[in-house]
Formats: C-alpha cells, sequence, structure tokens
C-alpha cells in the first residue's frame, strides 16, 4: 500500500506543479474545477444521493457559479485595464466576503470534533443539508485556489500545496513513530496526536523556510508561520470531517480512482479544509492587518 502510495505521488506531484507553475490562471481554474467536480461524484456517493437527475442537478448548481466567477472577474479586469477605470476592479471585492462562511464552517467543525466526537460521528442529518454542506465546501476549494493563483501568483499556491503535502508526510511517519495516543479514534483510528504535532512541526519549518527565502522582516515571517500553523491544524480537522462522513457510510475511501490513495476526494480533503483559511489568511496579511 505504502509503494502504491509514493508511486502515485511520484506520478502526480511533476503534473500538479508544471499545471500551478505553467497554466494560465482560467485554465488553471478549470483544471481544479475538473477535478472539484470528480470530488463532487465521490461526495453524492458518500451522502447516499443516488437520483440521476438530482446529481445532475447538483452540477449544475456548482458549474454555474464557477462560470460566473470565472468569466465575470475576467471581463470586469479586461475592462479596467481597457478604458483605465481601475475602480472597476473593486467590483469583485464581494468575492473576498464570501470566504467567511467557510471559513466559519472549518472552525466549528475543528470544535467540534476535538469536544464531541462521538455525537458528530452519530448525527444524522437531512440529505438536504448534506447536499448544502458539500455544495458549499467544494465550491468554496475551488474559488479561492483558484483565486489564491490569480491573485498572489503560483508561488503562493505553490507554497499551499507544499504545506499541506509536508504536514501529511510528517503526520504520517511522526504516528508511525510516536503515535501512540490516538487524536479521534472513535472518527479515525489511525491518526494520533504524535501525528498532529509532527504536521504542525513541519508547517513552523515551512513558514521559516519561506521567511528566509524572500527575506520577509521578522513581523511579516511571523504572520506566516502563525497561518502556515493554524493553515494545517484545519486541514487535519478537515481530513477528519471526511473521515466521519465516510465512517458513517460505513467504507474507507470515498473512491478507488488513484491507487494507494482511495478518491480524489480522499487526496484533496485536506486542501478543502485549508483553502479557505489560507486564503483568507494572505488576503489579511496583503492588507497590512497583521503587520
Amino acid at each position: 500500500m505504502l509503494f502504491q502510495r509514493i508511486l502515485t505521488a511520484l506520478v502526480l506531484i511533476p503534473i500538479v506543479i508544471a499545471a500551478v507553475c505553467f497554466l494560465p490562471a482560467i485554465y488553471f481554474a478549470l483544471m481544479i474545477a475538473l477535478i472539484i467536480l470528480i470530488a463532487a461524484w465521490e461526495w453524492l456517493n458518500l451522502i447516499g444521493l443516488n437520483s440521476l437527475i438530482k446529481r445532475i442537478l447538483f452540477f449544475i448548481a456548482l458549474i454555474i457559479p464557477m462560470l460566473v466567477v470565472t468569466f465575470w472577474t475576467q471581463l470586469l479586469e479586461l475592462i479596467a485595464f481597457s478604458f483605465e477605470y481601475p475602480e472597476i476592479k473593486e467590483i469583485s471585492g464581494w468575492i473576498e466576503f464570501t470566504v467567511i462562511l467557510p471559513v466559519i464552517f472549518w472552525v466549528m467543525i475543528m470544535i467540534l470534533i476535538r469536544q464531541v466526537p462521538q455525537a458528530m460521528l452519530n448525527m444524522e442529518l437531512k440529505l438536504g443539508y448534506k447536499v448544502f454542506i458539500g455544495w458549499t465546501i467544494l465550491l468554496s476549494a475551488w474559488m479561492f485556489v483558484s483565486r489564491l493563483h490569480l491573485l498572489y501568483g503560483y508561488e503562493m499556491i505553490l507554497y499551499f500545496l507544499i504545506l499541506i503535502w509536508v504536514a501529511d508526510i510528517a503526520a504520517y511517519f511522526t504516528g508511525k513513530k510516536w503515535g501512540n495516543e490516538k487524536l479521534a479514534p472513535e472518527i479515525s483510528p489511525g491518526k494520533t496526536i504524535a501525528g498532529m504535532y509532527g504536521a504542525l512541526g513541519s508547517a513552523i519549518t515551512c513558514g521559516i523556510t519561506l521567511s528566509l527565502i524572500y527575506g520577509f522582516p521578522i513581523i511579516n515571517a511571523i504572520d506566516f508561520i502563525l497561518l502556515s500553523v493554524l493553515t494545517v491544524l484545519v486541514s487535519i480537522y478537515g481530513d477528519l470531517f471526511f473521515s466521519l462522513v465516510k465512517r458513517q457510510k460505513g467504507v474507507k475511501d470515498s473512491g478507488n480512482l488513484l491507487p494507494g490513495h482511495g478518491g480524489i476526494l480522499d487526496r484533496i480533503d485536506s486542501i478543502i479544509a485549508g483553502a479557505p483559511f489560507f486564503y483568507a489568511g494572505i488576503s489579511l496579511i496583503s492588507f497590512g492587518i497583521f503587520s
């Protein structure tokens, strides 16, 4: 299993890095949209939405906002630059405020899983609520990964992905070595307290490394280190949230598309949770609120 995971990662990671570094923003957004749509299919399997018509409606409800956000913001920027009217770009600023909802959701999930994991596991939500939750977290993940690439360049999205990947690796090996105490045994017996600390330690290392590479002043370095740690913490509980949903369904993986990793949703669950939080933090840092 470990060999399959490594082999799959060795194939996928160079492709992802090449896409991040070389694809124009609009094509990168479309690629992320395709990944999210595959993850959406897996989500619908997990929550038991079997009606083909309802699935089609769910996909339409995802695709329409994706197209609107992608092409509407591109059009606004084109008008702004063409007619030298930069104020029009501020109209697209409403998107920044939509990050509040997923950030609040993931922070609440983190608190609830930490405090009442068994109650979360036993919670029975109506199908409509599960559909809305899936729509919200999947759309927000696409939106803020895409905008991170569009507004802050490939370096920032690459850092975010490396942050999540390194944390995942650190958690795995730290947990294997020192993982005696379980993090949330009711939900995911494999995750440990030691693994979580290993992931958070890797986040500190990533933040320090980035700060040294770019020569950030000390205050900005602290901002990025803190944001990296909090993003990884949220991503860990995002992973646990999807583990909870899979456990309620009685399955180990969301799919079998990726050998050794399960489905697409299994591979991007931490990214889905971490993206809105990281984007919100980067936006605050860029406006100097932390500095």
